[in-house]
C-alpha cells in the first residue's frame, strides 16, 4: 500500500504568487515530487539521494510528501530498477544505524513508479494525486517535476504538464530543467519560446549544478564578508589575471552521442565556468538574497565582455577521441571529428574596473589531474633582494578550490601576504592543521584556509533551494540568452578549425601551455600536425580568398574567417574613401546572426576604423523593444557599438516603439526614419549597405510573396515576417538600390541549397526577394563562404 509520511519542509514548500501566504508562513500541505527519467544515470547518482537528504533533514512533521518516479518504460520493467536505486541512498555519517534504517524504510514507502509517456499517462497521474488529496483530506502545497531527460523532450513534457498536471488553486508548480539549454543562441531562443508557451518563467528552475557547489555558492558571501580588504584591490591596478580551470582525467566514453555534438566549450565553459566568472567579476549586490539584483549584475558583466573571436581561443582533442567516435557512433574509418575536448579561452571585460585584466577559462578531458578552481592572481610590487622565500616575495592569490587535486576537499585559500579573511559563517571553519601539500605552487602553510564544516553534495543543496524558491542558484532566461549571445560567435568561428591533438595525461607535457599577447591567445609551442584530410586536398587554413561572379555580380569567396576579414577590410576602405571625400560615412547594417563575426572583427582588429565620422543605420528591425534580446539593434549594440568609440548621436536605431506601442501605422515610425535618412544622408544614398540572405531568399525584412514595387519610392516600410515576431520595419529596395555599395554576406552549409537555387535563376522574382537587390550603380558584391558555395 502506498503510504504518505509526514515531514517538515516548513518554509521550503510554498510559492509566492499562488495564494495569499508567503513561503515562510504558508500552512503545511501536501507536496508531490515527480522525477521524470527516474532510472537514468543522473537520478541514480544524485537526484534520489538529494531528495532523500531533504527528507532526512525535515522528517519531523509539517508537510506530507509523495515521490513518483516516471519514465518511458512500463511499470513492471522500471519499478525494480528504481527501487534498487532507492535502496542505495545513504544517511548522514552522524546518524545511528537504527534511525537510518527507519528513515530509509519510510522513504521507500513514499515512492512509486509510473509510466509517463503519453498525455493519458500524465492525466492518470494528475487524477491519482487529486484522489489522494481528496481521500486523505489534504491541502495541496505544490507539485515539483524534475525533468532528468534529454533537452529535446522538454517542450513536449512541459506541454503535457501544463495541460494535465497543474496543481489545485493555491498550490505552486516548479519544473526543474537540466542543461543543455540549447546548442547556440538560436536553438536556446527556440527552446525558451517553446517552454514559455507552457510554463511561466517563475515556474522554471534551470539547473547548473556548479552553483550548488559549496565553494562557488560562497564566492559572493566571501566577497561581502571581506569587503573592506577586497574593495581596494579588486581592480585592474592590483589584479594580474583571473583563472577559472576545470581539469579532468577521464575520457568521453559513454557520453559520446552527446559530447560529439557539443564539445568542451558548450559542455563546461559556456555554463559552469562562465557562471563562476560572473560571480567573481560582477558588481557586489547590496542584498545577496535578491534574485533580481543578482541577475541584473550578472547581465551587466556579460554585456561588458569584449566579443570572443577565433583569436581568443585555442582548442585541442585527445589522441584516442576520433577512434572512440568511430566505434561508439558507428562511423566509418575515414570519419573525422573536429569536436574539441580541450579549450582555453581568453576574455576581457570592457569596464574601467577590470580593463586589461586577462580572464582565462580553461577545461579539458584526459589531462594530468582532476581538479577545479578559480584563482585571482594579484600583482606583487615587493622585491626581495636576498630572501626570495620570504612570505612577502611569494605569489599573492585567492583560490576558490572546488575540490579534488592535491587538497582533496573544497576550500577558499588566501595568501598570507594578502590579508586574513573574515570567518562569519558557522557552516565554515578555518583549517589550522595542514598536511604536507602544495596548492598551485605554494605550500598550504602559506595560505589562510577556510573549508565547509560539513561537505554537501551539489544536487542536495540545489534541491533544497528548489523547495525554498531560492532562484539565485539557478539560471535565468536573461542570463542564459546573454551567455549564448557571447559564446555563439566563437563557436561558429571554430566549427571548421582543427584542434591540436594531445596524447593525454602526463604525456601532454607542455603541449597545451598557452601564451597571451594583448587580446589574443595562442599555444606557447608550435606543433606541426598533419590533419587527417590534408591528403585529400586543400585544408581550410590554406585556402585563399577567391574572386569571381555570382548572379551577374561580383563575388568574393573564402573560408568563413578569411571571408569576414576581407569584408572588414573592404568596409574600412569604403569608410576611409567616403570620409576623405565628404567627411562622413553612412553605413547601414542588417540584423540576424550572420554579421556577428564581422562585428567582432571590426571591434577587435580594426582600431583605425573612422568611427567618429561614421553614422550607423539599421537595415531592418523587429517590432520589439530595443532593449530586448530579439532586437537587431540590441545585437548590434552588444557586439559592435558597445566596443567602439562612436558618437551616440551618430547611431540611428529604427523607431519601432513610439507612444508606448510597437509598429503602429498611425505613429508614423517608418516615415520618421525616412525623414532622418533624407535629411542626413546625401541623396538618400548610403555609402555601404550590408545585407544577409535568409534560407527562403529574403533580405532585410523583405520576404517572399511581397511585390518589389509595392513600396514605391518610400525608403522605409512596415513589413510582415512569416515567423515571430511577425511585424518588422525595413529599408525598401528603393533605399537599398540607391546605395553606393551593397554587400550580401552568406555563410554556412545551411545556405548551400539556397545559393544553388539562386545560381539557376535568370531573372529577378518576388519568390526570391534578394534577386531584387540591384544597386543603381551596379556596385553589388556577394561575399559567400566555401561552406555555402560548395556545401
Amino acid at each position: 500500500m502506498f503510504v504518505t509520511v509526514l515531514l517538515l519542509l516548513g518554509a521550503l514548500c510554498a510559492h509566492k504568487g499562488h495564494g495569499q501566504e508567503s513561503e515562510a508562513t504558508q500552512r503545511p500541505g501536501h507536496v508531490s515530487v515527480v522525477i521524470i527519467g527516474a532510472t537514468g544515470d543522473l537520478a541514480r547518482k544524485y537526484l534520489w539521494q538529494g531528495f532523500f537528504d531533504a527528507y532526512v533533514k525535515q522528517v519531523k512533521g509539517g508537510n506530507t510528501f509523495s515521490f513518483y518516479g516516471g519514465g518511458q518504460s512500463p511499470s513492471d520493467k522500471a519499478t525494480p530498477l528504481m527501487f534498487e536505486i532507492l535502496k542505495g541512498v545513504s544517511c548522514p555519517k552522524d546518524m545511528s544505524q537504527e534511525r537510518c534504517a527507519l528513515l530509509k524504510d519510510q522513504f521507500l514507502r513514499l515512492a512509486q513508479y509510473r509510466q509517463l509517456k503519453t498525455l493519458e499517462h500524465y492525466q492518470d497521474l494528475a487524477k491519482h494525486i487529486e484522489k489522494k488529496l481528496q481521500d486523505e483530506a489534504m491541502t495541496e502545497t505544490g507539485r515539483l517535476f524534475y525533468l532528468s531527460v534529454p533537452a529535446y523532450a522538454y517542450a513536449d513534457i512541459a506541454d503535457k504538464i501544463n495541460q494535465s498536471c497543474r496543481p489545485t488553486i493555491g498550490g505552486w508548480l516548479k519544473v526543474v530543467l537540466e542543461k543543455p539549454f540549447g546548442h547556440d543562441l538560436t536553438s536556446a531562443e527556440v527552446l525558451a519560446s517553446q517552454l514559455a508557451s507552457s510554463l511561466k518563467e517563475e515556474e522554471m528552475y534551470r539547473i547548473d549544478h556548479y552553483l550548488g557547489k559549496q565553494v562557488i555558492a560562497k564566492i559572493l558571501p566571501f566577497r561581502k564578508e571581506n569587503k573592506k580588504f577586497l574593495d581596494p584591490i579588486w581592480n585592474k591596478h592590483h589584479i594580474e589575471r583571473v583563472e577559472i580551470v576545470l581539469k579532468e582525467t577521464l575520457d568521453v566514453q559513454g557520453r559520446m552521442s552527446f559530447y560529439d555534438q557539443y564539445g568542451v566549450i558548450r559542455d563546461v565553459i559556456q555554463n559552469h565556468l562562465t557562471e563562476v566568472m560572473m560571480l567573481l567579476t560582477m558588481r557586489l549586490p547590496s542584498n545577496l538574497s535578491s534574485s533580481e539584483e543578482v541577475v541584473q549584475n550578472k547581465l551587466r558583466i556579460l554585456d561588458s565582455l569584449l566579443p570572443l573571436g577565433k583569436n581568443q581561443a585555442v582548442i585541442g582533442q585527445y589522441q584516442g577521441y576520433n577512434s572512440e567516435v568511430q566505434l561508439e557512433l558507428n562511423k566509418t574509418k575515414d570519419h573525422i571529428s573536429l569536436t574539441p575536448t580541450y579549450a582555453a579561452v581568453l576574455a576581457h571585460i570592457d569596464e574601467a574596473q577590470f580593463e586589461g585584466v586577462p580572464i582565462l577559462l580553461i577545461s579539458g578531458k584526459m589531462l594530468d589531474k582532476r581538479v577545479g578552481y578559480a584563482r585571482v592572481v594579484f600583482k606583487n610590487d615587493i622585491f626581495c633582494l636576498q630572501n626570495q622565500n620570504g612570505v612577502h616575495c611569494k605569489p599573492r592569490q585567492i583560490i576558490f578550490y572546488f575540490g579534488h587535486g592535491s587538497l582533496q576537499y573544497p576550500a577558499i585559500l588566501v595568501s598570507k601576504n594578502l590579508f586574513k579573511p573574515v570567518l562569519m559563517d558557522a557552516e565554515w571553519k578555518e583549517v589550522t592543521e595542514h598536511s604536507d601539500v602544495s596548492v598551485l605552487g605554494l605550500p598550504i602553510s602559506d595560505y589562510y584556509v577556510h573549508t565547509p564544516t560539513k561537505q554537501h553534495e551539489a544536487y542536495s543543496e540545489l534541491i533544497a533551494h528548489i523547495f525554498s524558491g531560492h532562484k539565485n542558484s539557478f539560471i535565468s532566461i536573461e542570463n542564459l540568452l546573454s551567455s549564448w549571445s557571447l559564446w555563439t560567435p566563437l563557436l561558429s568561428s571554430l566549427d571548421s578549425a582543427y584542434p591540436r591533438i594531445y596524447p593525454g595525461g602526463e604525456d601532454n607535457g607542455h603541449m597545451l601551455d598557452i601564451h597571451l599577447k594583448g587580446m589574443d591567445i595562442s599555444y606557447k609551442s608550435e606543433v606541426v600536425i598533419i590533419s587527417p584530410d590534408q591528403t585529400a586536398g586543400t585544408s581550410a587554413n590554406s585556402a585563399k580568398v577567391l574572386q569571381g561572379k555570382f548572379c551577374n555580380a561580383d563575388m568574393v569567396s573564402a573560408w568563413s574567417e578569411e571571408l569576414v576579414g576581407q569584408l572588414a577590410v573592404d568596409m574600412q576602405e569604403a569608410a576611409e574613401a567616403a570620409v576623405l571625400e565628404s567627411g562622413v560615412f553612412h553605413l547601414a547594417l542588417s540584423g540576424g546572426s550572420t554579421p556577428l563575426a564581422l562585428f567582432h572583427r571590426l571591434a577587435l582588429h580594426h582600431f583605425s576604423f573612422p568611427w567618429r565620422n561614421t553614422h550607423v543605420w539599421m537595415v531592418d528591425e523587429r517590432c520589439v523593444p530595443l532593449a530586448e534580446v530579439e532586437s537587431n539593434f540590441r545585437t548590434l549594440h552588444d557586439h559592435l557599438l558597445h566596443h567602439v568609440r562612436i558618437p551616440y548621436f551618430n547611431i540611428h536605431p529604427m523607431p519601432v516603439e513610439l507612444n508606448h506601442r510597437l509598429c503602429v501605422e498611425e505613429d508614423r515610425g517608418a516615415q520618421i526614419y525616412e525623414s532622418d535618412i533624407r535629411t542626413l544622408v546625401n541623396g538618400s544614398s548610403f555609402h555601404f549597405v550590408l545585407l544577409g540572405v535568409g534560407f527562403d531568399g529574403h533580405t532585410a525584412s523583405l520576404f517572399p510573396g511581397a511585390k518589389a514595387e509595392e513600396h514605391g519610392q518610400s525608403l522605409v516600410a512596415l513589413t510582415e515576417s512569416p515567423v515571430k515576431p511577425h511585424q518588422r520595419m525595413s529599408l525598401t529596395f528603393t533605399a537599398i538600390n540607391r546605395a553606393r555599395r551593397v554587400a550580401l554576406l552568406v555563410m554556412g552549409k545551411g545556405k548551400h541549397e539556397m545559393i544553388t537555387q539562386l545560381s539557376r535563376l535568370k531573372n529577378s522574382t518576388d519568390r526570391w526577394p534578394v534577386t531584387n537587390v540591384k544597386p543603381d550603380n551596379n556596385r553589388l558584391v556577394w561575399y559567400i563562404d566555401y561552406d555555402a558555395l560548395i556545401g
